[in-house]
């Protein structure tokens, strides 16, 4: 299983790394300071896991410590390379990687947790870890300020593929205190409306996950669609983020 999921995360979206670092929203800036105060100060070092195009790198640099960031898509590492040349780039990932003797301090997930084998990756994380040391792991939750805009954008993806599906907000928090390897799991949520022109909209929607999957015909259906349904509101769609960050503690 592990192996099927290490290759669907390098190939999903290598092909559009450029796109989706223009189009993907960034994180809060005051995770950093979150995760300094959890932590209890500044961290020696921090290894982000899936760290994609760099998008929560920027946020995970206001901790002022070296930075190892793991990207197993060469096209992806590329431009998370160009952009934090600052950062140790690993084109690895969190299965293949070995941490260094006597574990890290921080190990960061932003939007990839679900990437990662789910019947190892909370053991990794703990394993990998200094005692006492901070799991910080976060993400998104793409939502509609416009109630009538998310119905009409679900029914059109619906149609396109019943079977679709969407991961509860802050599933992660309930998957690492399930885990029970983890002590004085907190989390914490912030909320910010992101305006969005059809266009800007459509290329969003291009980066995701589920709609890479899909065939190209799929593909092609669901841009033509909501093309339809973003146009019949006057062509700007509001997206309200839901933005959780949840943290951890190995125990001494």
């Amino acid at each position: 299983m592990a192996s099927d999921i290490i290759g669907a995360m390098t190939g999903v979206f290598g092909d559009v790394a450029d796109l989706y670092d223009d189009a993907r929203p960034g994180y809060p800036t005051t995770i950093a300071d979150t995760i300094r105060a959890y932590h209890g100060g500044t961290p020696i070092h921090v290894v982000e896991i899936g760290a994609g195009t760099g998008k929560a790198t920027d946020v995970l640099l206001r901790l002022d410590a070296p930075l190892t960031c793991l990207e197993p898509d060469p096209r992806m590492a590329a431009v998370l390379a160009a952009r934090h040349p600052r950062v140790t780039v690993v084109g690895q990932t969190f299965e293949q990687w070995q941490p260094p003797a006597g574990g890290v301090p921080v190990i960061a997930c932003a939007l990839a947790w679900h990437w990662l084998d789910p019947a190892t990756r909370n053991q990794r994380a703990h394993a990998a870890l200094t005692p006492g040391g901070t799991l910080a792991v976060f993400g998104h939750k793409y939502g509609y300020a416009d109630p009538d805009q998310g119905a009409a954008v679900d029914a059109e993806l619906r149609a396109i593929d019943p079977t679709v599906q969407e991961r509860p907000a802050g599933w992660f928090e309930h998957d690492i205190t399930a885990s029970g390897v983890f002590t004085d799991v907190r989390a914490d949520t912030a909320h910010r409306d992101v305006p969005l022109d059809t266009d800007g909209y459509l290329r969003l929607l291009q980066t995701f996950g589920p709609y890479r999957q899909h065939p190209p015909d799929q593909q092609t259906r669901a841009l033509t669609a909501l093309r339809s349904v973003v146009d019949g509101f006057g062509g700007t769609v509001t997206l309200r983020l839901r933005t959780t960050l949840v943290l951890a503690r190995r125990p001494h």
